[in-house]
């Protein structure tokens, strides 16, 4: 369940750095068993204006497939694969990377 005073803090320091893709990313992970659409409009948010923020290509592709936008996520998926590379961010690059092929194995 959302933390009710969690989710507070968090609009009250977006309201003080609304530009900031964490504070974005920590409010759409608040609402993901509660309110997924919410969390998916969050997400789309972070795709456009902070493509760079690399955590949301894994959670939003998920929860597009969850939600049954098949290709969508796929795109999700391969967008966050290419920005991996282009940040030279390993970690993520294996965790999408990993993520997409069990998404491809589950939904081909």
């Amino acid at each position: 369940m959302a933390n009710k005073q969690r989710i507070e803090q968090l609009k009250k320091y977006l309201l003080e750095e609304p530009n900031d893709p964490f504070l974005k990313y920590a409010l759409a992970m608040e609402f993901l068993e509660t309110d997924p659409q919410k969390t998916m409009s969050l997400f789309e948010v972070l795709l456009n204006d902070h493509p760079n923020y690399i955590g949301t290509y894994f959670h939003a592709a998920s929860l597009q497939a969850g939600f049954g936008y098949i290709e969508k996520a796929e795109m999700i998926y391969i967008k966050g694969i290419e920005k991996a590379k282009e940040l030279n961010e390993a970690h993520a690059l294996k965790e999408l990377k990993a993520a997409y092929l069990n998404f491809q194995i589950e939904y081909d």
